[in-house]
């Protein structure tokens, strides 16, 4: 258990690192964006690349930056419900729906591996006005995935050492004072 500790801040420096790096590419597509306006405006000449290479990255962000989005507890929640439980019943409904969170995560990083590793075997391009072997389009997927699934799994285990914590005081709240 003492090494995992350990990895926890080489874990959330590699979650701070690439989430620094899709703020880069956002800051890329906001310029390349402003290039291609000015570029058709002025010069009457759209570039071909722009647009494609946006889509692209937006790929990329997402992957990039969903780890540390949910680190960070910013993913959109929907908690009408669940703030009309008791603290108790949250914490279980959150333990498990992190749990589900790390299983989708997993199962989409194997198929993601798979994928990425059949078009890189077969070599196969995206055909647009750039020619981008796919693989490298798909890589970020199970790469994403895996950091997304290792932090749900902290999340999770975060949770259930807060539920085993305050089962534990309860106990003792009971022992002491014998209700």
């Amino acid at each position: 258990m003492r090494f995992l500790k350990k990895l926890n801040p080489f874990f959330d420096g590699i979650i701070d690192g690439m989430a620094f790096l899709a703020g880069l590419l956002l800051l890329f597509i906001i310029f390349s964006i402003c290039y291609e306006v000015l570029i058709r405006y002025f010069l009457m000449r759209p570039s071909t690349w722009s647009v494609e290479i946006t889509e692209y990255i937006l790929l990329y962000i997402t992957f990039l930056g969903a780890p540390w989005l949910l680190k960070q507890k910013g993913h959109v929640k929907v908690d009408v419900v669940l703030n009309m439980l008791n603290i108790r019943t949250q914490r279980i409904l959150n333990l498990i729906t992190s749990l589900l969170g790390a299983i989708i995560c997993l199962v989409l990083f194997w198929f993601g591996v798979l994928t990425t590793a059949d078009h890189f075997m077969r070599k196969i391009p995206v055909i647009k006005s750039l020619e981008v072997p796919k693989f490298i389009l798909l890589a970020v997927i199970p790469f994403g995935s895996l950091l997304l699934c290792i932090q749900f799994i902290r999340q999770t285990v975060t949770i259930a050492k807060n539920l085993k914590e305050e089962h534990l005081t309860e106990e003792k709240k009971v022992f002491e004072t014998g209700l």
